[in-house]
């Protein structure tokens, strides 16, 4: 099999080549070189044009502000291609005059060019849609090479080369050809399926009636769906035998699940999380040393932002195995607590009654419930207390709340004289004993 895809090979390239010579000497006719020097031409005065519009198309983009990225991203794709723009824009009118004033042979090469150009300029712009950058290029490159066979009238040529490089993989017979296809297909469907997913999630993002928790499953179900299906549709268009490839799969399934298990746990443990609706977009919640808020829920892992603007990436298996403080799960109410002493002959029934005063007056302290201060014990230097008062806002933090709180408790108590007291300690020196040996 493979001499004969080497001789093929042989052919095919001996075809080409005696194609390309007859095209140059072609070239030695005065009309071919006219037309050569024509879209010569015109690729310099578009090329002129281009950096005559571009400065001025640049200025006007930065003053479009407010725009929606989608429209701003089609004028940058726009501004890089105004030189193709331009040279299209020129060449189609030339070719049709030509058609009009003299013999269609005299015009053929301007009008494969035109061609060329305008398949190039369609695909760079329908290509656009994809988001992914990686994709986006194999799936232009590969339209660009295919419009450029297609126009040139290589493609039996090109199909028969790519299909001659085969191998058997049990009763399906892969070719470089199927896999160029299957690459082309899958990738647009790929990209109608971004598209429809990020249509969808918009949607199910602006229904208020869906838990935040019950979006993010809603979207991952969804995306996993339809690149799902995009997947077998496309390998299934081309001819692939998707018997073969479940069993194919169900091993490879076999040996990813002893390599991956702390991958497939946290992907499981995801599920469970946005099924029980423990932790949502939002929560404030505290995990062992880490305090902050939930920006994202993802496949893996779950997205925590701290007070300092640090982002933790927490797995989701710890989310579900350790303890989480939600603070925000079933309401937004939170009780702290705060610890202080005074001195033994400060007014214990004044002390309590001025730190509730002053926890009352601080701003975010609610006065429903109200603050409560109780004695906790009788220290070595003190009387201990307890201040306990509620917020309902804890996405706005806690320590500068504790904070605020102790500040007023400050000064209310240098207002009323109240001490408080700091350990002491009375050091006695006893004389030495007389007569030491």
């Amino acid at each position: 099999m493979e001499g004969d895809a080497v001789t093929l090979t042989q052919d095919i390239a001996l075809g080409l080549w005696a194609q390309a010579e007859l095209f140059l000497r072609s070239l030695l006719r005065p009309w071919n070189a006219y037309q050569v020097g024509i879209a010569l031409a015109l690729l310099a005065v578009a090329h002129a044009a281009g950096r005559v519009a571009g400065p001025g198309m640049h200025r006007w983009m930065r003053r479009r502000e407010g725009w929606p990225k989608w429209r701003m991203r089609i004028l940058v794709m726009l501004h890089r291609r105004l030189r193709l723009i331009f040279f299209v824009a020129l060449i189609w009118p030339t070719v049709w005059a030509l058609r009009a004033t003299t013999w269609p042979s005299r015009s053929y090469l301007l009008a494969v060019v035109a061609e060329l150009a305008l398949a190039w300029l369609t695909i760079a712009i329908v290509t656009r849609l994809i988001g992914n950058s990686v994709l986006r290029a194999l799936v232009r490159y590969a339209g660009w090479t295919w419009a450029t066979l297609l126009i040139l009238n290589l493609t039996d040529e090109a199909r028969a080369l790519l299909d001659g490089w085969a191998f058997e993989l049990g009763e399906t017979r892969l070719s470089v050809w199927l896999v160029v296809q299957a690459a082309l297909v899958i990738g647009v469907l790929f990209a109608l399926a971004r598209f429809v997913s990020t249509a969808s999630a918009a949607q199910v993002r602006r229904n208020r009636d869906i838990s935040p928790s019950m979006q993010v499953l809603v979207v991952k179900v969804l995306q996993v769906l339809l690149y799902g299906a995009a997947f077998f549709i496309g390998l299934r268009s081309v001819g692939v035998d998707l018997t073969g490839l479940a069993v194919l799969s169900g091993a490879i399934g076999v040996g990813l699940g002893f390599g991956l298990q702390k991958v497939v746990s946290n992907l499981v443990s995801g599920i469970i999380i946005l099924l029980d609706k423990s932790i949502k977009p939002g929560d404030v919640i505290s995990l062992g040393e880490t305090f902050g808020w939930i920006n994202s829920l993802g496949a893996r892992y779950v997205s925590i932002t701290t007070r300092d603007g640090r982002e933790y990436l927490i797995p989701n298996e710890d989310l579900i195995t350790g303890q989480v403080v939600n603070w925000s799960h079933s309401n937004d109410f939170v009780r702290l607590d705060i610890h202080f002493g005074t001195a033994y002959g400060d007014d214990p029934h004044a002390v309590r009654r001025i730190a509730v005063e002053a926890a009352r007056g601080v701003a975010r302290v609610l006065a429903e419930p109200a603050p409560v201060c109780h004695i906790t014990g009788f220290g070595d230097s003190s009387v201990d207390y307890i201040l306990r008062f509620w917020i309902r806002d804890p996405t706005k933090g806690l320590t500068n709340i504790r904070g605020n709180v102790y500040l007023a408790l400050w000064d209310a108590f240098q207002e009323h004289g109240i001490s408080i007291p700091f350990p002491q300690r009375e050091v006695r020196m006893l004389d030495q004993p007389q007569g030491g040996g």
